[in-house]
């Protein structure tokens, strides 16, 4: 990573500790079939609004929950509409097996 000093055309180069490591891969405890088979969709509270994140198997080939949709958040007494898009992402789900 290169970061700029306050100083015009003066490069400082920081060192970032652990930066070239590549972690570990997380496997998923369920099979693409368990999780289809067995999730349900998940509340998901915003600013006190609830909303459902649906099971989704994604393009990628992850799985988990989608959520689209929109809430209201008031702003010094004016409410504005929000939209929220989310994923819930299974670690480790790209590479689950298909199991039965």
């Amino acid at each position: 990573m290169v970061a700029w000093s306050s100083r015009p055309r003066k490069r400082v180069r920081r060192a970032m500790v652990g930066h070239n490591r590549r972690m570990a891969k997380t496997a998923c405890p369920v099979t693409r079939t368990q999780f289809t088979e067995k999730a349900e969709a998940l509340k998901v509270v915003i600013n006190g609004t609830e909303l459902l994140a649906d099971v989704k198997e994604f393009s990628t080939g992850s799985f988990g929950w989608y959520l689209n949709g929109k809430i209201v958040v008031t702003i010094d007494g004016k409410p504005l509409s929000v939209q929220v898009g989310m994923n819930l992402t299974v670690v480790g789900s790209k590479e689950a097996e298909k199991g039965g």
